[in-house]
């Protein structure tokens, strides 16, 4: 488990363990996947969920990078219609 932030009933980001999953555009996930310190994100082993990645905790630890990837879950989140 883990703790979850929503916006609008949707989902931005979340902390597993000292990792970050952040929720992006589906397009955007594909780009950010390029990135060596990120991963899919999968509910269950072996099924990735769409959109999402999990950035290593090393990687957010600087308040920018922080900053960068929880602002790109928060955008994604309120493009969406409210829940």
């Amino acid at each position: 488990g883990g703790i979850t932030w929503m916006l609008g009933g949707n989902m931005a980001c979340g902390v597993l363990g000292d990792d970050l999953c952040v929720r992006l555009m589906p397009e955007d996930a594909e780009r950010a996947l390029s990135e060596a310190e990120t991963r899919q994100f999968e509910m269950m082993a072996g099924r990735p969920a769409k959109g999402m990645v999990v950035v290593d905790g090393a990687a957010v630890a600087e308040e920018d990078a922080l900053a960068r990837w929880v602002s790109a879950g928060a955008d994604y989140a309120l493009s969406l219609p409210p829940k």
